[in-house]
């Protein structure tokens, strides 16, 4: 069953309007204009901020990849960091535990077999492959670090304390290091000089 409307029904409601603009006043239809855009303002969905319990929970972890809960917290966060954005708190986490970030830079606080030299036209200069790096402290100690890259790759170092509570962890960081070592020059053993 279809409803046909006529002429006359919509002329009613703008006859309405009218009555009502004119017995409130015409400074009163702009009032309540502007409550309607400032409460659609207010109301905006928020941008979403990383949680830094979180992500403190997720970079301690053997492996933040292998969590489904935080792969979307980290790269998130790592996302924000690129974009020059501050590492968030987590103001539960209790003294000594703590996630801080660094920007990585070649050869200082760059692991080793991360740099790399690239000739430029003012000489060869170190460069790293990640940009920064998220350190995590549990009870004011080293638990691991984290490198990260713009284009979404990372690797996390453990310390020796972590790799032997966790049992189990991501071992790229230690495999990478391993065939760094493997294929620098011996030291040089000048006995007789």
């Amino acid at each position: 069953m279809s409803t046909s409307l006529s002429l006359c029904d919509l002329k009613q409601p703008r006859a309405a309007s009218l009555e009502l603009r004119g017995s409130l006043g015409f400074s009163m239809a702009k009032r309540a204009a502007g409550l309607l855009l400032a409460a659609i303002t207010l109301t905006a969905t928020p941008a979403f901020a990383v949680d830094g319990c979180l992500v403190l929970l997720c970079f301690a972890a053997p492996s933040w990849r292998a969590i489904p809960q935080c792969v979307p917290v980290i790269r998130q966060l790592l996302r924000d960091l690129a974009r020059g954005r501050v590492f968030p708190h987590c103001g539960m986490a209790g003294a000594g535990n703590r996630g801080t970030h660094e920007w990585a830079q070649a050869p200082g606080n760059c692991p080793p077999q991360y740099v790399h030299y690239v000739e430029r036209p003012n000489g060869v200069i170190p460069v790293c492959e990640f940009d920064g790096a998220v350190a995590v402290n549990l009870r004011s100690d080293f638990w691991s670090r984290t490198w990260w890259s713009f284009n979404g790759d990372s690797v996390t170092e453990f310390s020796p304390e972590a790799k032997r509570q966790l049992s189990t962890w991501d071992p790229r960081f230690d495999e990478d290091y391993a065939r760094w070592l493997s294929m620098q020059p011996p030291p040089n053993e000048c006995t007789g000089c």
